[in-house]
Formats: structure tokens, sequence, C-alpha cells
């Protein structure tokens, strides 16, 4: 399957789709919104978005699903776009170690934009937010897993917004997601998240031209 964009072609906005865990699922906001629809809102209102996050996912799992994903929703010389994030349940402890090695995570991520980029799909990569009640350990293997995401996103030339740090001292995340399940926060962390990638240049990265 080789899916081409057009610029200026005669379906309006870009179609975007967001693929990753329960944190793009947007899992625990009250207001069914997340950071995905925070960011369509403010940046992008005008785009035919697919919210594809999957709860307990790690980039293993998001690699398996993603082109029957993308090919389901995809339309000849419509602007395609590709949003990834992933990363938190990469990093959980499980069986002595963490569910995918950081070696994996970041084979994944470059089998997916090598697979964009043949495609003609324009791609985004959002760091993985951090899981509160994972602790010090869980927040270590995430922030030494971020040089690699991005190093990885800087080879192929695509943006990565950072987050994980910024959320992980943030007051309103934190307390959230301590409030309820230990990892997802409600409104108030979403909107955090929403508006670092937001400044993070996601309204730059989706108005500029495909192709």
């Amino acid at each position: 399957m080789t899916i081409r964009t057009a610029a200026g072609d005669p379906f309006g906005g870009p179609r975007i789709l967001f693929l990753g865990d329960s944190f793009v699922q947007g899992l625990g906001d009250p207001e069914f919104r997340g950071w995905v629809g925070r960011v369509l809102q403010a940046a992008a209102p005008d785009a035919t978005a697919f919210n594809l996050g999957v709860r307990r996912d790690t980039s293993t799992q998001v690699r398996r699903r993603c082109w029957a994903e993308v090919e389901s929703r995809t339309l000849p010389g419509a602007d395609h776009r590709l949003v990834l994030s992933f990363g938190a349940n990469d990093a959980i402890e499980q069986d002595g170690g963490p569910r995918v090695r950081p070696a994996d995570t970041l084979a994944n991520l470059v089998a997916l934009l090598d697979g964009a980029r043949e495609q003609g799909i324009a791609a985004l990569v959002v760091g993985p937010p951090p899981v509160v009640g994972g602790g010090a350990a869980h927040l270590g293997r995430l922030t030494a897993l971020v040089p690699g995401l991005a190093g990885t996103c800087a080879g192929f030339g695509v943006p990565f917004v950072d987050v994980t740090g910024a959320l992980a001292a943030d007051p309103v995340w934190t307390a959230e997601a301590a409030a309820a399940d230990g990892a997802h926060p409600g409104a108030g962390g979403y909107a955090r998240l929403a508006r670092l990638v937001l400044d993070g240049g996601f309204g730059d990265w989706v108005r500029k031209p495909a192709g």
C-alpha cells in the first residue's frame, strides 16, 4: 500500500490519525476531549481526525496495528498526517524488566517513521507523559528514553514534542493523576499536555503543506 498526499487537495482540511496509548485516548478526562481534542480545537478545527489511542498499548503494539489503521482511514489525494505518542507502557516493569526494551522502542519508532516517509505521510511525535504512580524508577526510564526518541525524530526531520519532564513537575498533572488511578489526569492535566503540544509546534506542522 502506498498513500501519496497532495497539496491543495479537494477534501478540505487534513486527515490526522493519532496513534498511541491511553494518554492519546484521553482516558480519565471528564470532558472526553483529552489532549487530542483540545489541540484539534485550537489548531486544526477543519481537520478530519481519528483518535486511535488504545489503553496499555506499547510501541510494539502500535507498530503492529498502525498501517491497517491508516489504510482504512485514508483517501487518495488527501492531506494525511500521523501523530504518534507512546513509551509510558513500554517502560512499565514486568517480569523483572520493562515491557519493551528501550532499543526496541526506538526500533519501533524508526520503522513507523520510515513507513510514514515511504507513504508520503507527514508525521509528528509527542513524547511519553509520566505515570505518577510509577514512581521515580518509571520516570527515570522514561527520562532516559526521551533523548533517543528526540534523536530518532531529528534524523527523520520529524517534529518531536518533549512533555515528560514538564508534566512530571506540573502540579495540576501530578495532583489529578494521583487523585485518580495514578496515571491519568483530569481535564486540567490534559489541558496542560495540550498546551505543551501546541507550544511544541503542532500548529505550524499541521499548517505546513504536505509533500
